[in-house]
């Protein structure tokens, strides 16, 4: 009898509970089903021609890979609407004579999240930056496309975590 009261107890509790987890580390509500992301605006200085496509294609595909979240073009449960606000390259090491010996990439994206179903996890111009380091013997075109891979693989992470698994 005390068996069949925990038992019923613990599923009340669970049933009570807002927040679906899974083995992706994401935090979904049961009653989110999709999510927007448009291709993100790029407003950085220096230019990359390829990197807001490259930043949204790469979040698309981790949000399809890690949820089972439909996207959709517009009026998702979820949004995540972000911009390229920094990609800069300066030296990170200097040598006894004043050389570079290293520079630094550096991308910094902003982000608005808008969750519409509960908005007190909705966040804006949040921003996300990495950076990767290169020998200054190399030009930036020669080692651009490497860096640029390393530096989105970072940021889609932490955008991921900030956004549904809210780490």
């Amino acid at each position: 009898m005390k068996k069949a009261i925990y038992i019923i107890a613990a599923v009340l509790c669970l049933a009570g509970c807002r927040v679906t987890y899974s083995f992706s580390g994401t935090s979904i509500d049961p009653d989110v089903h999709t999510i927007c992301i448009p291709t993100f605006e790029y407003k950085a200085l220096r230019v990359n021609p390829s990197l807001a496509n490259d930043i949204s294609e790469e979040l698309r595909t981790r949000f399809r890979r890690m949820t089972s979240l439909e996207q959709v073009e517009m009026d998702g449960d979820l949004e995540i609407i972000g911009e390229i606000s920094g990609y800069d390259v300066q030296a990170s090491a200097v040598t006894a004579d004043e050389v570079a010996a290293q520079n630094r990439l550096t991308v910094v994206v902003k982000v608005d999240f808008n969750n519409v179903k509960h908005p007190e996890d909705s966040f804006s111009g949040k921003s996300f930056s990495a950076y990767a380091d290169y020998d200054s013997t190399n030009s930036l075109d020669a080692v651009e496309s490497t860096l640029c891979a390393e530096i989105i693989e970072k940021i889609i992470e932490d955008i991921f975590n900030a956004t549904v698994a809210q780490w």
